[in-house]
């Protein structure tokens, strides 16, 4: 069998065994090394995305397989009856990465979803009413958080939602000050940049205004942190580059695991860590030994080799050099480390992202005009030069006639 009927195989196959929610599959990938992947007709990529900000070591990190296959060789599973040496030190790991006061804990999920359902929770222990979230917001795809989920497209088959949760206008702090004021809102959720939005970052302004108003209004602020956490902006955790700023509730998943799924709820403080009750949550899997052990190991790689110094200095310059290309379609670029927007002047970039692929180059287009780049942290400045150079080539393929 050749590789094209091969991957002809497995295509099919796909659409027969699995629910057609994600359409039909761009490739079929077949590994994986560094910043690279390679598909089963064996055409390689340069990985851009990191299954969307998630494979921050890359693919086969030395480190994270080390980790992962010595852990499970000695205790893979146990329920959460029990402990785990594992378990307790990341645990610990994420509250000095923090810098949570005393008092604060972790709880471990598998997702960022089930982190957001955990938060949800946490914020219905105040027994106020009322949970704010921002417009462009993308929290997971569960009921809970679904509900915390702005875009009507992802919401409206699936209602009724949980109740009690309104929507204030991103950045405006206005709206925020007046949606606070009966003094009923248990949390504001919010993502230090909206990922799914275009890559959109909240203002350092508001971000302080979200943490002012959220305290003198007895609210908690709780940040989700899922796609912009363990250092994909240059920081540990994106509101860290806000000076002093602290939330009272932090999730995180993607990134933390490297690839090996895993999910964190961090509470700050005394007063939120005894919100939630023993059996009034739960989980099977969460915190499981191999997959803590798998967060130690990106943890550690990520001090040991200096990777939020190189994730800083390298999206600096990738963004510089996106800019100087000064082409016309390209608007601007947001974000922040290793998480960036490409702002285009018109909706192509899912025909920018399909040309990028055809090139050799996995991309993102979260919405008509914005191309999203999340590349391993691992990458090189040389590595990320290579999509530059071939970028407006790329646009110039996706663009109408005319638009170029």
């Amino acid at each position: 069998m050749s590789d094209q009927e091969r991957t002809d195989e497995l295509a099919n196959r796909y659409g027969e065994a699995l629910l057609p929610v994600f359409g039909t599959p761009q490739r079929v990938l077949a590994r994986g090394e560094g910043v690279h992947v390679w598909d089963t007709d064996g055409k390689q990529y340069l990985d851009l995305l990191a299954g969307i900000a998630v494979n921050a070591l890359g693919h086969a990190h030395p480190a994270l397989l080390s980790a992962i296959s010595k852990q499970a060789e000695t205790l893979g599973h146990v329920s959460n009856f029990f402990a785990s040496a594992p378990q307790i030190e990341l645990a610990e790991k994420l509250l000095e990465l923090s810098a949570a006061p005393a008092g604060s804990g972790v709880f471990f999920a598998n997702s960022g979803t089930e982190a957001n359902e955990a938060a949800f929770k946490i914020a219905r222990r105040t027994g106020r009413p009322r949970i704010l979230s921002l417009t462009d917001s993308f929290h997971g795809r569960t009921m809970g958080a679904l509900a915390l989920t702005s875009k009507e497209a992802y919401r409206t088959p699936f209602e009724p939602l949980p109740g009690g949760v309104e929507f204030v206008e991103a950045g405006d702090e206005q709206a925020l000050a007046e949606a606070l004021a009966l003094g009923d809102v248990a949390a504001v959720f919010a993502e230090p940049i909206q990922g799914e939005a275009g890559v959109r970052a909240l203002s350092h302004d508001y971000l302080r205004a979200l943490r002012r108003l959220t305290r003198e209004h007895g609210a908690l602020l709780i940040l989700d942190e899922v796609q912009t956490g363990i250092g994909r902006t240059g920081h540990w955790f994106a509101h860290q580059a806000v000076p002093d700023l602290q939330p009272d509730v932090m999730t995180l998943a993607k990134g933390l695991g490297g690839g090996f799924p895993i999910g964190a709820v961090v509470s700050f403080g005394t007063e939120v860590h005894d919100l939630l009750k023993p059996g009034q949550h739960g989980t099977t899997f969460g915190g499981n030994p191999v997959a803590a052990a798998a967060g130690l190991a990106v943890i550690g790689t990520i001090l040991e080799d200096g990777l939020l110094t190189h994730v800083h200095d390298v999206g600096e310059e990738l963004t510089r050099e996106l800019l100087a290309l000064g082409h016309p379609l390209i608007q601007e670029v947001r974000g922040s480390g290793l998480l960036l927007g490409i702002g285009l002047n018109a909706p192509i970039a899912p025909q920018l992202a399909a040309a990028a692929l055809e090139a050799g180059f996995i991309v993102n287009a979260p919405n008509p005009s914005t191309l999203r780049l999340a590349p391993p942290l691992v990458i090189t400045a040389a590595q990320l030069a290579a999509f530059t150079a071939a970028l407006p080539a790329l646009l110039e393929a996706a663009a109408p006639e005319g638009e170029n």
